[in-house]
């Protein structure tokens, strides 16, 4: 992963399937630890139409990749491999 790289993970409180995604973040194996801002969309008027259908999602900045749910730790690394 390419430094001046940021993940995103857009979530909200009481969201199931966030919960799911987190572990499977937690529980996927990474050489190098990444660190993930959690974002809870429910502070943004304009998250919350941008996401609130299909979070949870992982954002890749700068390149301006999404990974969206449902994702197993296979996906999650391709994803962060293929930036």
């Amino acid at each position: 992963m390419s430094t001046g790289t940021t993940l995103y993970f857009y979530v909200t409180d009481q969201c199931e399937l966030c919960k799911q995604a987190e572990q499977v973040l937690v529980e996927t194996p990474i050489d190098t630890p990444i660190p993930v801002e959690v974002v809870d969309i429910a502070e943004s008027e304009t998250l919350v139409e941008q996401y609130g259908e299909r979070i949870p999602v992982l954002r890749m900045e700068p390149q301006g990749k999404e990974l969206n749910w449902p994702f197993t730790q296979k996906d999650v690394i391709n994803f962060l491999g293929n930036h």
